[in-house]
């Protein structure tokens, strides 16, 4: 068998490559969600995605015999480390045929490079960080992944094992679902706890969207500074991610927490715009625009949100505002005619959030896994 080589993506033609590898590697699979190639293009422009300004990325091809067989990222998360005073550096974007020589060199190549920028260890994947899409999918393969959630075959961790990676933490996918609902005992004890404690629970007002962003920024870095992986976001970078999510966001489902008129919560839930995308192939044009249009106006198929964030500052924690909040989403998301809700990702060591989710009569139906080694 020929010799596998891999090499850095450096011209544009090589970074398409990149983008459109795993629409080649996961072509006729029902549960894999091509992503807008638009989309792709722009968040790895360095020119136009503020994550770059904080970080060093390098992405790999790999080829057999003059044919593309794998890709992954390289990606030293300078904001990621000064925060936790670390070393770490990261692995992404990591797609391969079911060939260990392929994943084994892609990894190689990642390991050496991330030691010769100075890391002592290498964690994955990320695509970059914790803000955006991570994990190799390791349980829940029967169905497609919803917004913003990462998809990979079953192989491509036990080619990573046998690498040499070892689990590090296993992110949690939760099932709600509107015949299920929620209990009643939960519902009494939720409102009672709201009232108590004077929280009110409004929408996103679109009208001042630039002013709203900055007010869940605030929270959002509060909330999050204690938890495992966290990078915080600095104004830019989540000002550009609520101008990419605008597009598709429900107002109705992003909910800010006020006590006194101060905000001291937030969730953000999206309609799964991965039930059309799926039947776009990756293209707006020339007839996907007409087919979203068609499926998002006229014969609406998303019938499911993914609660993909919520966070309460600390001195507001332990109080059932994120009860408060999955309880607003839930009533919301009923009445805008939303079947389903994915509750993700939770940490696995949150036994807290575990515990308020499964109350609520979610079920864990997806898993999600971060592994590392040592360099």
């Amino acid at each position: 068998m020929n010799p596998v080589e891999v090499v850095e993506v450096e011209s544009a033609s090589q970074r398409r490559q990149f983008i459109r590898y795993s629409y080649q590697l996961y072509r006729g699979d029902p549960c894999f969600v091509p992503p807008l190639l638009s989309e792709r293009e722009e968040f790895f422009n360095p020119d136009r995605n503020p994550f770059f300004r904080g970080a060093r990325v390098k992405l790999f091809l790999a080829y057999r015999s003059g044919e593309l067989v794998g890709r992954i990222a390289a990606c030293v998360n300078y904001r990621h480390n000064d925060y936790h005073q670390d070393k770490t550096g990261f692995f992404g974007f990591f797609d391969t045929i079911d060939d260990q020589e392929v994943a084994s060199k892609l990894l190689k190549v990642v390991m050496i490079t991330l030691k010769q920028e100075g890391m002592d260890r290498m964690r994955g994947p990320m695509n970059f960080s914790t803000n955006h899409e991570v994990g190799f999918l390791v349980e829940g393969f029967d169905s497609p992944p919803v917004v913003m959630m990462t998809y990979n075959r079953p192989y491509q961790v036990r080619l990573a094992e046998a690498f040499g990676l070892k689990k590090v933490m296993d992110l949690l996918a939760y099932e709600l679902t509107r015949e299920s609902g929620i209990p009643e005992r939960i519902r009494r004890v939720v409102e009672h706890r709201r009232r108590k404690a004077g929280i009110t629970i409004r929408s996103l007002n679109m009208r001042r969207f630039d002013e709203e962003v900055s007010r869940i920024h605030q929270v959002y870095n509060q909330a999050w500074a204690y938890n495992w992986g966290f990078v915080p976001m600095d104004e830019e970078e989540f000002r550009h991610m609520g101008t990419q999510l605008r597009q598709i966001v429900d107002p109705n489902l992003v909910l800010i927490a006020e006590h006194e008129g101060r905000p001291v919560g937030f969730s953000l839930a999206l309609p799964d715009i991965n039930q059309v995308l799926i039947r776009l192939n990756g293209r707006l044009f020339p007839f996907g625009l007409i087919k979203l249009l068609w499926y998002t106006k006229v014969r609406s198929v998303i019938d499911t949100v993914r609660l993909v964030t919520f966070g309460v500052v600390p001195e507001y924690q332990k109080r059932a505002i994120d009860s408060m909040l999955y309880l607003e989403t839930f009533e919301r998301g009923v009445e805008r005619g939303y079947r389903r809700a994915e509750l993700s990702w939770i940490l696995e060591t949150n036994h807290l959030m575990l515990r308020a989710v499964e109350e609520m009569g979610a079920r864990l139906y997806k898993r999600y896994r971060i592994m590392e080694m040592p360099l």
